[in-house]
């Protein structure tokens, strides 16, 4: 069995532009994301392992805010997933997987989860 090192960020909430309906087009609408991303760990971590020796976690939140394209709209959220894993892979090569699960917030009428889960693996 290999190790692996899961990296995560879960439950973040960011407005994009996405949606195939009337009501949805043209303005932002929150979406809740939680993002995993795997490496491989070093062999052994030490109390000064330095931040470079991993992947600074803030870098997903950045995949699925900041690093969206201002101004593009997204017909699917599968689009905006695809976008986050494409980014993430970009930055850095050590990363082996990415997986993006989406909520839709603003379609829930009674507390509901309704979105999608999209899992890459680096394609070489």
């Amino acid at each position: 069995m290999n190790d692996s090192l899961i990296l995560e960020v879960a439950d973040f909430e960011h407005d994009v532009l996405t949606g195939i309906y009337s009501e949805e087009t043209g303005r932002p609408q929150p979406l809740r994301f939680t993002i995993k991303v795997r490496m491989k760990p070093l062999d052994h971590y030490d109390a000064d392992t330095p931040l470079d020796d991993s992947k600074n976690y803030m870098d997903l939140k950045f995949a699925a805010s900041d690093a969206l394209p201002e101004g593009v709209h997204f017909k699917l959220i599968e689009a905006v997933a695809d976008h986050v894993c494409e980014t993430l892979f970009l930055q850095d090569a050590r990363v082996e997987a990415v997986t993006v699960k989406i909520v839709k917030l603003a379609i829930a009428e009674a507390g509901e989860k309704i979105g999608i889960t999209l899992h890459r693996e680096r394609r070489e």
